[in-house]
């Protein structure tokens, strides 16, 4: 079942309820859901404005 999630900004999203800072995942990518495990470094030349989605292997394809 694919997943695409639609986002206003490039990076995780920081929450701090408790003594460290929880990062979760805004770009869909993280194979550690929800949390981030950095794989926004994959969205950093995505252009405002355009859709993207991503295989298995990271590849990037616009699709809008």
């Amino acid at each position: 079942m694919a997943r695409k999630i639609l986002k206003t900004v490039k990076g995780p999203f920081e929450i701090k309820p408790q003594k460290e800072s929880a990062w979760i995942c805004l770009c869909g990518l993280s194979k550690n859901q929800p949390f981030c495990d950095g794989a926004h470094k994959l969205c950093d030349n995505e252009e405002e404005g355009r859709i993207y989605e991503y295989d298995e292997q990271g590849r990037q394809k616009e699709i809008k």
